[in-house]
C-alpha cells in the first residue's frame, strides 16, 4: 500500500484548517495517510483546534512565522528523516479535498513513473479555474509579456498566454514547467534528490522554484485536470496584503536573480529590476488608498 503525506502550513486561519482537514478525514484514501500540520506560529485557536478535533494529525508547532518554505521543511525534513512516505502532498489550508482526490493523484504517479510532480485542476469559489495551477517558468520574455499587460490582453495567444497557459482547455492534461504549492503532489524520493523547498522565498516563487530545480533534474511536471481541488485562494494574505505584496515582488526578484540574471544581459537585468520595483510601488500604491478588506496581492 502506498504511503501518502499531506503537510499543510497554517497562520492564523483556524476556520479554514479546520475545513480541510475534515474534508482530508471524511472519506480517507485507499493509502495509508499521515497528516501533518505545521502551525507558523499562530495567535488565534489553530493549535487548540487540531489538537481537540483532529488529533490523529501530526502536528508541528513552529516558535516563529518563519515563510511558505521554513515552515513546510519542518514538516519535510521529518518525513525524510523518518522515510515515513512514498509520496507528499503540499496542500493550502485555504483548500478543500473532495473524496477521490488524493486517490487519483496518487495513481497517476503510480502509472506514470517518469512524472515527479502532479498538481489538480484548482477551482476558485466562483468556480473559474486558479491560473496559478499550471504555469510557465517566468523568464525574461514570458515575465515582460506579463507585467506589461500583453497576457492579458491576448489570453489565447500561444505566446503572450505562455505564463498561465491560458489559451489551453482548462480541462486538458499538459506537461507544464509547475503547478501551485496550494495542492502539488510530489514522489518522496525526489524531494531527497532535489532538496528541500528554498528558503530564501518567504511567501511565492518557492513553488516555481521548486519545480525548476526538479526539472532540471530530468522529471517532468503535469496537470491533471482529471482531478478537482477547491482552492479559497488568498484567505491569509489578504489578512495582511501589504507585507503580502512586498513578499510576492521580492520573489520575482529572487527566483530571476537565481536562475536567469547570469545569462542575461546586464541591461536587461536592470530593467527587469526597475520593471518589479515599478509594479510593487504601484500595487502598494493601490492597497493603500483602498480599505483593509478590498486589499489583495499582485
Amino acid at each position: 500500500m502506498s504511503r501518502l503525506a499531506v503537510v499543510i502550513l497554517n497562520y492564523n486561519r483556524a476556520d479554514l484548517l479546520a475545513d480541510c482537514l475534515a474534508s482530508l478525514y471524511v472519506a480517507p484514501p485507499r493509502c495509508d495517510l499521515t497528516v501533518w500540520v505545521v502551525d507558523n506560529h499562530s495567535s488565534d485557536a489553530s493549535v487548540a483546534v487540531v489538537r481537540d478535533r483532529f488529533p490523529q494529525a501530526r502536528l508541528i508547532v513552529s516558535p516563529i512565522n518563519g515563510g511558505f518554505s521554513y515552515g513546510n521543511n519542518l514538516a519535510l525534513r521529518a518525513i525524510s528523516a523518518e522515510q515515513s512516505a512514498d509520496y507528499v502532498l503540499l496542500l493550502n489550508n485555504d483548500t478543500v479535498v473532495p473524496a477521490g482526490a488524493l486517490d487519483g493523484l496518487v495513481d497517476y504517479l503510480v502509472a506514470h513513473p517518469e512524472v515527479a510532480v502532479v498538481g489538480p485542476r484548482l477551482l476558485l469559489p466562483d468556480g473559474s479555474l486558479d491560473l496559478a495551477c499550471r504555469r510557465s517558468f517566468p523568464s525574461p520574455a514570458i515575465s515582460f509579456y506579463r507585467m506589461s499587460g500583453l497576457a492579458a490582453l491576448f489570453p489565447r495567444s500561444r505566446r503572450f498566454g505562455r505564463y498561465n497557459l491560458t489559451y489551453l482547455d482548462p480541462a486538458r492534461e499538459t506537461e507544464v514547467d509547475a503547478v501551485v504549492g496550494a495542492c502539488m503532489l510530489l514522489r518522496a524520493s525526489v524531494i531527497d534528490e532535489v532538496g528541500l523547498l528554498d528558503e530564501q522565498f518567504f511567501m511565492y516563487g518557492e513553488d516555481l522554484d521548486w519545480c525548476y530545480r526538479i526539472k532540471a533534474y530530468g522529471w517532468r511536471i503535469v496537470y491533471y485536470p482529471q482531478v478537482i481541488v477547491h482552492h479559497y485562494k488568498r484567505a491569509s494574505s489578504t489578512r495582511r496584503a501589504i507585507p503580502s505584496i512586498r513578499a510576492f515582488y521580492d520573489a520575482m526578484r529572487i527566483f530571476h536573480r537565481k536562475h536567469y540574471a547570469a545569462t542575461t544581459a546586464a541591461p536587461l537585468n536592470l530593467l527587469i529590476e526597475v520593471g518589479i520595483s515599478l509594479k510593487e510601488f504601484m500595487a502598494l500604491g493601490r492597497n493603500l488608498l483602498l480599505p483593509p478588506a478590498a486589499r489583495r496581492v499582485g
